[in-house]
Protein backbone atom coordinates (compact mmCIF):
# COMPACT_ATOMS: atom_id res chain seq x y z
CA UNK A 1 0.00 0.00 0.00
CA UNK A 2 1.37 3.41 -0.96
CA UNK A 3 1.89 5.85 1.88
CA UNK A 4 2.21 9.59 2.08
CA UNK A 5 5.53 11.30 2.83
CA UNK A 6 5.84 13.17 6.11
CA UNK A 7 7.83 16.37 6.44
CA UNK A 8 8.71 18.76 9.25
CA UNK A 9 7.71 22.40 8.78
CA UNK A 10 8.01 23.89 12.27
CA UNK A 11 10.13 23.50 15.40
CA UNK A 12 9.62 24.58 19.01
CA UNK A 13 12.06 23.73 21.78
CA UNK A 14 13.23 24.66 25.24
CA UNK A 15 15.99 23.11 27.30
CA UNK A 16 18.46 24.02 29.99
CA UNK A 17 20.86 25.29 27.32
CA UNK A 18 18.36 27.61 25.65
CA UNK A 19 14.73 28.72 25.39
CA UNK A 20 13.59 28.85 21.76
CA UNK A 21 15.27 27.13 18.86
CA UNK A 22 17.94 29.75 18.14
CA UNK A 23 19.18 29.95 21.74
CA UNK A 24 18.88 26.17 22.04
CA UNK A 25 21.18 25.45 19.11
CA UNK A 26 23.66 28.09 20.22
CA UNK A 27 23.67 26.36 23.61
CA UNK A 28 24.47 23.01 21.99
CA UNK A 29 27.65 24.59 20.63
CA UNK A 30 28.61 26.11 23.99
CA UNK A 31 29.83 24.92 27.36
CA UNK A 32 27.22 22.87 29.26
CA UNK A 33 25.28 24.58 32.05
CA UNK A 34 26.42 23.52 35.52
CA UNK A 35 24.31 21.89 38.21
CA UNK A 36 20.67 20.83 37.99
CA UNK A 37 19.58 21.36 34.39
CA UNK A 38 16.39 23.37 34.76
CA UNK A 39 14.89 25.58 32.05
CA UNK A 40 15.78 28.65 34.07
CA UNK A 41 14.86 31.26 31.46
CA UNK A 42 11.32 30.05 30.83
CA UNK A 43 8.49 32.54 31.46
CA UNK A 44 5.06 30.95 31.05
CA UNK A 45 3.02 34.14 31.50
CA UNK A 46 2.85 35.17 27.79
CA UNK A 47 1.10 31.89 27.02
CA UNK A 48 -1.85 32.40 29.38
CA UNK A 49 -4.63 34.93 29.74
CA UNK A 50 -3.99 35.36 33.45
CA UNK A 51 -2.23 33.84 36.46
CA UNK A 52 -5.30 31.81 37.43
CA UNK A 53 -5.33 29.98 34.10
CA UNK A 54 -1.58 29.43 34.29
CA UNK A 55 -1.79 27.81 37.74
CA UNK A 56 -4.17 25.18 36.38
CA UNK A 57 -1.41 23.70 34.21
CA UNK A 58 1.57 21.73 35.46
CA UNK A 59 4.94 23.02 34.30
CA UNK A 60 5.31 20.21 31.75
CA UNK A 61 2.04 21.30 30.09
CA UNK A 62 3.17 24.94 30.19
CA UNK A 63 6.31 23.86 28.37
CA UNK A 64 4.25 22.11 25.68
CA UNK A 65 2.05 25.15 25.07
CA UNK A 66 5.10 27.38 24.68
CA UNK A 67 6.82 24.99 22.26
CA UNK A 68 3.65 24.43 20.25
CA UNK A 69 3.30 28.19 19.83
CA UNK A 70 6.89 28.50 18.59
CA UNK A 71 6.53 25.51 16.25
CA UNK A 72 3.31 26.83 14.71
CA UNK A 73 4.82 30.28 14.22
CA UNK A 74 7.85 28.62 12.61
CA UNK A 75 5.55 26.64 10.29
CA UNK A 76 3.79 29.83 9.18
CA UNK A 77 0.45 30.22 7.45
CA UNK A 78 -1.12 27.05 8.82
CA UNK A 79 -4.93 27.11 8.65
CA UNK A 80 -6.03 23.48 8.39
CA UNK A 81 -9.33 21.66 8.77
CA UNK A 82 -9.47 21.04 12.56
CA UNK A 83 -10.56 17.43 12.03
CA UNK A 84 -7.42 16.78 9.96
CA UNK A 85 -4.99 18.00 12.63
CA UNK A 86 -3.91 15.94 15.63
CA UNK A 87 -1.64 16.29 18.66
CA UNK A 88 0.66 13.60 20.03
CA UNK A 89 2.86 14.78 22.89
CA UNK A 90 4.51 12.24 25.15
CA UNK A 91 5.96 12.39 28.64
CA UNK A 92 7.78 10.05 30.94
CA UNK A 93 6.19 11.00 34.25
CA UNK A 94 3.66 13.78 33.56
CA UNK A 95 2.77 16.22 36.32
CA UNK A 96 5.12 15.01 39.02
CA UNK A 97 5.66 18.53 40.35
CA UNK A 98 1.92 18.95 40.89
CA UNK A 99 1.66 15.57 42.62
CA UNK A 100 4.46 16.36 45.03
CA UNK A 101 3.18 19.87 45.77
CA UNK A 102 -0.34 18.63 46.52
CA UNK A 103 0.90 15.76 48.65
CA UNK A 104 2.87 18.23 50.73
CA UNK A 105 -0.23 20.42 51.10
CA UNK A 106 -2.30 17.38 52.06
CA UNK A 107 -0.03 16.23 54.85
CA UNK A 108 0.95 19.65 56.22
CA UNK A 109 -2.23 21.74 55.80
CA UNK A 110 -4.97 19.14 55.45
CA UNK A 111 -6.89 17.32 52.68
CA UNK A 112 -8.99 20.35 51.77
CA UNK A 113 -5.83 22.12 50.59
CA UNK A 114 -5.35 19.65 47.72
CA UNK A 115 -6.03 21.44 44.46
CA UNK A 116 -9.24 20.39 42.68
CA UNK A 117 -7.13 20.58 39.50
CA UNK A 118 -4.58 18.01 40.70
CA UNK A 119 -5.87 15.16 38.53
CA UNK A 120 -5.98 17.11 35.24
CA UNK A 121 -2.59 18.63 36.07
CA UNK A 122 -0.86 15.33 36.83
CA UNK A 123 -2.28 13.16 34.05
CA UNK A 124 0.17 12.19 31.31
CA UNK A 125 -2.13 13.43 28.54
CA UNK A 126 -2.42 16.94 30.03
CA UNK A 127 0.12 18.50 27.66
CA UNK A 128 -1.43 17.03 24.52
CA UNK A 129 -4.92 17.97 25.70
CA UNK A 130 -3.86 21.55 26.49
CA UNK A 131 -2.39 22.05 23.01
CA UNK A 132 -5.42 20.48 21.32
CA UNK A 133 -7.82 22.74 23.22
CA UNK A 134 -5.71 25.87 22.75
CA UNK A 135 -5.87 25.58 18.95
CA UNK A 136 -9.13 23.71 18.48
CA UNK A 137 -7.53 20.71 16.80
CA UNK A 138 -10.09 17.91 16.72
CA UNK A 139 -8.12 15.04 15.19
CA UNK A 140 -6.48 12.32 17.31
CA UNK A 141 -5.07 13.69 20.58
CA UNK A 142 -2.82 11.21 22.32
CA UNK A 143 0.12 10.84 24.69
CA UNK A 144 2.73 8.12 24.71
CA UNK A 145 4.39 7.38 28.05
CA UNK A 146 7.28 4.98 27.53
CA UNK A 147 9.93 6.52 29.77
CA UNK A 148 12.84 7.96 27.78
CA UNK A 149 11.43 6.71 24.46
CA UNK A 150 8.20 8.70 24.86
CA UNK A 151 8.93 11.64 22.57
CA UNK A 152 10.49 9.63 19.76
CA UNK A 153 7.59 7.19 19.78
CA UNK A 154 5.15 10.12 19.83
CA UNK A 155 6.77 11.63 16.73
CA UNK A 156 6.84 8.26 15.00
CA UNK A 157 3.23 7.46 15.87
CA UNK A 158 2.12 10.91 14.72
CA UNK A 159 3.95 10.44 11.43
CA UNK A 160 2.06 7.18 10.92
CA UNK A 161 -1.27 9.01 11.15
CA UNK A 162 -0.17 11.26 8.29
CA UNK A 163 1.40 8.46 6.29
CA UNK A 164 -1.83 6.49 6.25
CA UNK A 165 -4.14 9.40 5.51
CA UNK A 166 -5.92 10.10 8.81
CA UNK A 167 -4.36 13.52 9.29
CA UNK A 168 -2.71 16.18 7.18
CA UNK A 169 -0.93 17.85 10.09
CA UNK A 170 0.29 16.66 13.50
CA UNK A 171 1.91 18.49 16.40
CA UNK A 172 4.21 15.93 17.95
CA UNK A 173 6.94 15.71 20.55
CA UNK A 174 7.48 15.36 24.27
CA UNK A 175 7.57 17.41 27.45
CA UNK A 176 9.10 16.72 30.84
CA UNK A 177 9.41 18.45 34.18
CA UNK A 178 10.19 15.83 36.80
CA UNK A 179 12.64 17.94 38.78
CA UNK A 180 10.80 17.66 42.08
CA UNK A 181 12.92 16.86 45.15
CA UNK A 182 11.46 13.35 45.42
CA UNK A 183 11.80 12.65 41.69
CA UNK A 184 15.45 13.68 41.65
CA UNK A 185 16.18 11.69 44.81
CA UNK A 186 14.59 8.62 43.26
CA UNK A 187 17.03 8.76 40.36
CA UNK A 188 19.91 9.46 42.75
CA UNK A 189 19.05 6.49 44.95
CA UNK A 190 19.02 4.15 41.96
CA UNK A 191 22.53 5.49 41.12
CA UNK A 192 21.45 6.78 37.70
CA UNK A 193 22.68 10.35 38.32
CA UNK A 194 26.24 11.58 37.98
CA UNK A 195 27.95 11.90 41.35
CA UNK A 196 30.21 14.67 40.07
CA UNK A 197 27.49 16.66 38.33
CA UNK A 198 28.61 16.21 34.72
CA UNK A 199 27.18 14.20 31.82
CA UNK A 200 30.00 12.49 29.92
CA UNK A 201 28.42 10.32 27.22
CA UNK A 202 30.60 7.39 26.09
CA UNK A 203 33.56 8.68 28.13
CA UNK A 204 35.64 6.25 30.18
CA UNK A 205 34.81 8.14 33.38
CA UNK A 206 31.06 8.53 32.84
CA UNK A 207 29.11 7.89 36.03
CA UNK A 208 25.49 8.75 35.25
CA UNK A 209 23.37 11.46 33.68
CA UNK A 210 22.35 14.94 34.74
CA UNK A 211 18.62 15.17 35.39
CA UNK A 212 17.02 17.79 33.13
CA UNK A 213 13.81 19.51 32.10
CA UNK A 214 12.88 20.08 28.48
CA UNK A 215 10.31 20.07 25.71
CA UNK A 216 10.24 19.81 21.95
CA UNK A 217 7.31 20.05 19.51
CA UNK A 218 7.49 19.46 15.77
CA UNK A 219 4.90 20.38 13.15
CA UNK A 220 4.57 17.38 10.84
CA UNK A 221 2.71 17.61 7.53
CA UNK A 222 1.91 15.53 4.48
CA UNK A 223 4.44 16.60 1.85
CA UNK A 224 1.82 17.46 -0.76
CA UNK A 225 -0.23 19.41 1.77
CA UNK A 226 2.85 21.38 2.85
CA UNK A 227 3.84 22.19 -0.71
CA UNK A 228 0.31 23.20 -1.65
CA UNK A 229 0.30 25.87 1.04
CA UNK A 230 3.83 27.01 0.18
CA UNK A 231 5.40 25.83 3.44
CA UNK A 232 9.12 25.85 4.08
CA UNK A 233 10.12 22.20 4.50
CA UNK A 234 12.85 21.63 7.09
CA UNK A 235 13.29 17.85 6.96
CA UNK A 236 11.54 14.57 6.22
CA UNK A 237 10.59 11.81 8.68
CA UNK A 238 11.66 8.96 6.42
CA UNK A 239 11.52 5.98 8.77
CA UNK A 240 10.42 4.90 12.23
CA UNK A 241 10.50 1.78 14.37
CA UNK A 242 9.92 0.70 17.94
CA UNK A 243 10.88 -2.54 19.67
CA UNK A 244 11.05 -3.93 23.19
CA UNK A 245 14.01 -5.59 24.90
CA UNK A 246 11.67 -7.74 27.02
CA UNK A 247 14.61 -8.13 29.37
CA UNK A 248 14.90 -5.83 32.42
CA UNK A 249 13.17 -2.79 33.91
CA UNK A 250 16.29 -0.56 33.70
CA UNK A 251 19.21 -2.47 32.12
CA UNK A 252 19.50 -2.80 28.32
CA UNK A 253 19.41 -6.24 26.73
CA UNK A 254 22.83 -7.92 26.48
CA UNK A 255 24.61 -7.14 23.26
CA UNK A 256 22.19 -4.32 22.46
CA UNK A 257 19.84 -6.73 20.70
CA UNK A 258 16.72 -4.58 21.11
CA UNK A 259 18.52 -1.45 19.91
CA UNK A 260 19.95 -3.34 16.93
CA UNK A 261 16.51 -4.56 15.88
CA UNK A 262 15.05 -1.07 16.26
CA UNK A 263 17.74 0.69 14.22
CA UNK A 264 17.57 -1.93 11.49
CA UNK A 265 13.78 -1.76 11.29
CA UNK A 266 13.76 2.05 11.13
CA UNK A 267 16.34 2.04 8.34
CA UNK A 268 14.37 -0.60 6.47
CA UNK A 269 11.17 1.40 6.97
CA UNK A 270 12.92 4.33 5.27
CA UNK A 271 13.81 2.09 2.33
CA UNK A 272 17.51 2.46 3.05
CA UNK A 273 20.55 0.41 3.99
CA UNK A 274 22.79 1.05 7.01
CA UNK A 275 25.45 2.45 4.68
CA UNK A 276 23.07 5.32 3.79
CA UNK A 277 23.08 6.71 7.36
CA UNK A 278 25.70 9.42 7.84
CA UNK A 279 24.89 10.63 11.37
CA UNK A 280 23.42 9.25 14.59
CA UNK A 281 22.12 11.35 17.45
CA UNK A 282 22.67 8.69 20.07
CA UNK A 283 20.59 8.12 23.17
CA UNK A 284 23.95 8.44 24.94
CA UNK A 285 22.80 8.95 28.52
CA UNK A 286 26.25 8.84 30.17
CA UNK A 287 25.41 5.77 32.23
CA UNK A 288 27.92 2.89 32.08
CA UNK A 289 25.50 0.22 30.83
CA UNK A 290 23.51 2.30 28.33
CA UNK A 291 26.46 3.81 26.52
CA UNK A 292 28.34 0.52 26.24
CA UNK A 293 25.24 -1.29 24.97
CA UNK A 294 24.32 1.43 22.46
CA UNK A 295 27.88 1.69 21.13
CA UNK A 296 27.99 -2.08 20.66
CA UNK A 297 24.67 -1.97 18.83
CA UNK A 298 25.84 0.85 16.54
CA UNK A 299 29.07 -0.99 15.77
CA UNK A 300 27.22 -4.21 14.96
CA UNK A 301 24.75 -2.48 12.64
CA UNK A 302 27.11 -0.08 10.86
CA UNK A 303 30.58 -1.55 11.20
CA UNK A 304 33.71 0.56 10.89
CA UNK A 305 34.12 3.48 10.43
CA UNK A 306 30.33 3.97 10.62
CA UNK A 307 28.34 7.22 10.86
CA UNK A 308 29.30 10.27 12.85
CA UNK A 309 27.85 9.93 16.37
CA UNK A 310 26.96 12.64 18.84
CA UNK A 311 25.08 12.77 22.13
CA UNK A 312 23.60 16.17 22.85
CA UNK A 313 22.86 15.03 26.42
CA UNK A 314 26.38 16.19 27.28
CA UNK A 315 24.86 19.70 27.16
CA UNK A 316 21.13 19.21 27.68
CA UNK A 317 21.32 16.51 30.33
CA UNK A 318 18.66 13.82 30.18
CA UNK A 319 15.17 15.23 29.75
CA UNK A 320 13.61 11.75 29.97
CA UNK A 321 10.29 11.71 28.09
CA UNK A 322 11.20 14.91 26.21
CA UNK A 323 14.69 13.80 25.20
CA UNK A 324 13.78 12.36 21.82
CA UNK A 325 11.96 15.53 20.76
CA UNK A 326 14.72 17.97 21.67
CA UNK A 327 17.19 15.63 19.98
CA UNK A 328 15.09 15.47 16.79
CA UNK A 329 15.17 19.27 16.79
CA UNK A 330 18.96 19.12 17.17
CA UNK A 331 19.25 16.80 14.16
CA UNK A 332 17.09 19.03 11.96
CA UNK A 333 18.84 22.24 13.01
CA UNK A 334 22.21 20.55 12.41
CA UNK A 335 21.04 19.90 8.86
CA UNK A 336 19.96 23.52 8.43
CA UNK A 337 23.31 24.86 9.63
CA UNK A 338 25.67 22.21 8.25
CA UNK A 339 27.30 21.67 11.62
CA UNK A 340 27.03 18.87 14.20
CA UNK A 341 27.26 19.82 17.88
CA UNK A 342 30.01 17.99 19.78
CA UNK A 343 29.47 15.40 22.48
CA UNK A 344 30.23 17.60 25.47
CA UNK A 345 31.98 15.81 28.31
CA UNK A 346 33.61 13.21 26.08
CA UNK A 347 37.38 13.36 26.59
CA UNK A 348 38.78 9.89 27.26
CA UNK A 349 37.87 6.89 25.10
CA UNK A 350 36.66 3.86 27.03
CA UNK A 351 38.53 0.71 25.95
CA UNK A 352 35.44 -1.31 26.93
CA UNK A 353 33.20 0.63 24.52
CA UNK A 354 32.95 -0.30 20.84
CA UNK A 355 34.93 2.06 18.54
CA UNK A 356 32.26 4.40 17.14
CA UNK A 357 32.96 7.81 15.53
CA UNK A 358 32.11 10.23 18.31
CA UNK A 359 32.06 13.94 17.43
CA UNK A 360 34.24 15.63 20.07
CA UNK A 361 35.60 17.92 21.39
CA UNK A 362 34.62 20.46 18.71
CA UNK A 363 31.64 20.95 16.41
CA UNK A 364 31.95 19.18 13.08
CA UNK A 365 31.00 20.52 9.66
CA UNK A 366 29.16 17.93 7.61
CA UNK A 367 27.21 17.33 4.43
CA UNK A 368 23.69 16.75 5.79
CA UNK A 369 22.28 13.36 4.97
CA UNK A 370 20.08 10.60 6.37
CA UNK A 371 20.35 10.61 10.15
CA UNK A 372 19.18 8.33 12.92
CA UNK A 373 17.80 9.61 16.23
CA UNK A 374 17.83 6.96 18.98
CA UNK A 375 15.83 6.79 22.20
CA UNK A 376 15.92 3.86 24.63
CA UNK A 377 13.81 3.90 27.79
CA UNK A 378 13.45 2.13 31.12
CA UNK A 379 11.21 -0.87 30.66
CA UNK A 380 13.11 -1.90 27.53
CA UNK A 381 11.40 0.56 25.16
CA UNK A 382 13.37 1.33 21.99
CA UNK A 383 12.49 3.94 19.37
CA UNK A 384 14.38 5.20 16.31
CA UNK A 385 13.62 7.84 13.69
CA UNK A 386 15.30 8.23 10.33
CA UNK A 387 15.37 11.94 9.50
CA UNK A 388 16.34 13.16 6.03
CA UNK A 389 17.16 16.63 4.74
CA UNK A 390 14.29 18.35 2.87
CA UNK A 391 13.29 16.34 -0.22
CA UNK A 392 14.28 17.77 -3.57
CA UNK A 393 11.64 15.88 -5.53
Amino acid sequence: MSRRRVVVTGLGVLAACGVGKEDYFAGLLSEPPRGLLLVAGFDPTPHFANAKEMRRHDRFAQFALACAAEALEDAGGLDPDPDRVGVWIGTGVGGLMSIETCMHQHFTRGPKRVSPFLIPMMMANAAAAAVSMRYGYQGPCEATSTACASATQSIGNAAELIRHGRCDVMLAGGSECSSSPTGIQGFANMTALSRVGVSRPFDRDRDGFMHAEGCGVLVLEDLHYARARGARVLAEIAGYASTADAYHITAPAPGGTGAIACMERAIDDAGMAPSDIVHINAHGTSTPLNDASEAEAIWKVFGSPGPLVTSTKGVTGHALGAAGAIEAVAVIMSMQRGVLPPTAGYATPDPEVAPIRIVAPDPCEWEPGPSLSNSFGFGGHNACLVINPPPAD
